[in-house]
């Protein structure tokens, strides 16, 4: 166990390699009861929200869901998010653990009469149940698995209303499962009860970060903050240039014409070498050309990958050398995500 974000948190149960394994070939469980759980309703609730989200809600109808990224004057990351929809006057945002008193703060700023933040952060859990057989799983339990990625359909467990959510942060198959924290030990344990046969293995935040990181997925604190921006990580797609305003699009957009000064790119080790986060990135002429964001050694390959912030200059297929502990390693520039996901 260890401290997340305000939450103690469990690293591993049977070992990060037994989870990393369980989730990318049968099904694993995560206790993310700590993300934040935030209700936006009310007529006018779609457009406040476009006008502080860099993403467009337009973009997505009723029972879908969109990444997004919640952005200050300047450009940078308040938090990256997933925003629900289940209608135009009424959104369900589950924002990192501890940014959610920051995201819900800049929800209700300058928030029209008619629209009501409500913040569920310790009334509602989440388990993220991930994994090729996670349908299979689910289906014993009753709740509903033929809605496609990035979707929510509101659902019924042990008499409670729950949420299940296509979506989770792995590159595998699976669901997110928002229901209220009475009911969230049942759940779990019905998951595992259910699940034995399947395969299931409970995961921590060991594996949680393997999985997530060779999807080149980005986590908040390391590829993004508020001094690294939605276009130095690579992530303009998840903003909605076309829209009039939200906040940050004035610095975003003169970043984006003049091009950043850094950007993110994923690296995968030619030798032994394993990378871990703020370790140096070094040229092939011996230049300093950036920094890496986060790094571990890939189960999947068996070997060190990572995510870096690197010179704009290097691209893929560029060999670049890592200082790990003093040695010198060598690395290739490479495009994620590192294995194939199979969300859909």
């Amino acid at each position: 166990m260890a401290d997340f974000g305000g939450w103690e948190m469990p690293i591993e149960y049977a070992g990060v390699l037994a989870e990393h394994a369980a989730v990318r070939e049968r099904v694993g469980l995560f206790d993310v009861s700590h993300m934040g759980k935030v209700d936006v309703r009310g007529a006018g609730a779609l457009a406040h929200l476009n006008a502080l989200l860099t993403n467009d809600l337009g973009r997505i109808v009723d029972g879908q869901a969109q990444y997004s990224l919640m952005c200050d004057v300047d450009g940078g990351v308040i938090d990256d998010l997933i925003v629900y929809r289940w209608s135009d006057s009424d959104f369900m945002i589950i924002p990192n653990a501890s940014n959610a008193s920051d995201v819900v703060r800049q929800l209700r700023s300058n928030i029209p009469s008619a629209v009501e933040v409500v913040d569920n952060h310790d009334q509602r859990g989440i388990i993220a149940v991930q994994g090729p057989r996670s349908s299979d799983l689910l289906t014993r339990l009753n709740l509903p698995v033929d809605h496609e990625y990035m979707t929510v359909v509101a659902s019924r467990y042990r008499d409670y209303d729950v949420a299940v959510c296509r979506s989770g942060y792995t590159g595998e198959r699976g669901f997110e499962i928002v229901a209220p924290v009475e009911v969230i030990p049942e759940l779990w344990d019905d998951l595992l009860k259910y699940g034995e046969d399947l395969g299931v293995l409970p995961a921590g935040l060991g594996a949680r970060d393997t999985l997530r990181t060779e999807m080149g997925y980005p986590l908040h604190g390391h590829e993004l903050s508020r001094d690294i921006s939605p276009v130095q990580a690579r992530l303009g797609w998840a903003v909605g240039w076309d829209k009039p305003d939200f906040v940050g699009r004035e610095a975003l957009s003169v970043e984006r014409s003049v091009g950043p000064r850094r950007v993110l790119r994923a690296v995968k080790a030619v030798d032994r070498a394993i990378p871990r986060a703020h370790m140096s990135v070094q040229a092939v002429d011996g230049r300093d050309i950036g920094q890496v964001t986060s790094g571990t050694f890939s189960p999947t390959l068996k070997v060190g990958i990572g995510l870096a912030l690197l010179d704009p200059t290097i691209s893929a297929g560029d060999r670049v050398f890592i200082d790990v502990r003093g040695r010198l390693g060598e690395f290739e520039v490479v495009a994620t995500p590192f294995v194939p996901a199979h969300t859909r």
